[in-house]
């Protein structure tokens, strides 16, 4: 019974997280809030993990999963964005509307994704995690970047979730079970370094989780500009042919 528990704690933890960030957020203290999207972001990425290592997964912690992913990935970063940068510099009622479009699109791609299969090895549409987790850490550099980018990044991370394109799935590298008993120390250095580094590895997770999200854009691109060019190429044999 324990051992069916422990995947669940991971995921109240990212549920936990996310609802203090919103707390942070909403008492000015992006950095904070942003630190803990990265961290439950962590425990959201060890859950099912160590659900497979131990064989307990279960219908109840996939929907609990999901359930917690909107609070700390949809909810929570779009608190931080509007907090940080929207809710001064721009009218109420755009600033309500971006705020409000990010964690619907969060949840209508993570019910696509409990309900139709997906391709092996990808996922379709932006990952959840991903998507917030670049809006919470783009939250810290309001100061730095024009408002109206904010929006059309918060827009296009809305976008690339309920899109059909196909992000790279690496829920194949698998955690040993002899390993399992070790996570709590990896999380542990994980938030220790977070807090640590405060200023830095939010930027390094944006710029990882930016290279992600703009490579899976570039490799469907590419799909789509290759699968024209064979289309137009099959489209000129035949008339080719015709004319000789």
């Amino acid at each position: 019974m324990i051992t069916k528990s422990i995947p669940n704690l991971f995921t109240i933890g990212n549920l936990f997280l996310g609802v203090l960030s919103i707390i942070l957020a909403f008492n000015d203290r992006a950095d904070g809030a942003a630190l803990l999207v990265i961290i439950a972001m962590l425990l959201d990425g060890l859950d099912g993990r160590v659900a497979r290592a131990l064989n307990v997964q279960s219908e109840f912690g996939k929907e609990l999963d999901s359930l917690s992913d909107v609070i700390s990935f949809g909810v929570a970063p779009a608190f931080i964005m509007y907090q940080a940068a929207f809710s001064t510099d721009v009218s109420e009622a755009l600033a309500w509307i971006v705020t409000a479009i990010f964690p619907i699109c969060g949840a209508l791609r993570l019910a696509r994704f409990n309900v139709i299969e997906g391709i092996p090895g990808y996922f379709i549409g932006l990952p959840i995690p991903a998507a917030g987790g670049v809006l919470a850490t783009l939250a810290l550099f309001s100061q730095d970047l024009n408002v109206y980018l904010l929006l059309l990044a918060t827009l296009a991370l809305s976008f690339l979730m309920v899109s059909s394109i196909k992000y790279p799935n690496f829920k194949k590298l698998g955690l040993p079970r002899a390993a399992v008993w070790a996570v709590p120390l990896v999380v542990a250095a994980a938030v220790f370094l977070a807090f640590l580094f405060p200023r830095a590895i939010p930027r390094v997770i944006l710029g990882l989780l930016l290279l992600y999200a703009i490579w899976g854009l570039k490799k469907n691109v590419d799909t789509l500009v290759s699968r024209r060019r064979k289309k137009r190429s099959r489209d000129e044999n035949p008339r080719s042919k015709h004319s000789a």
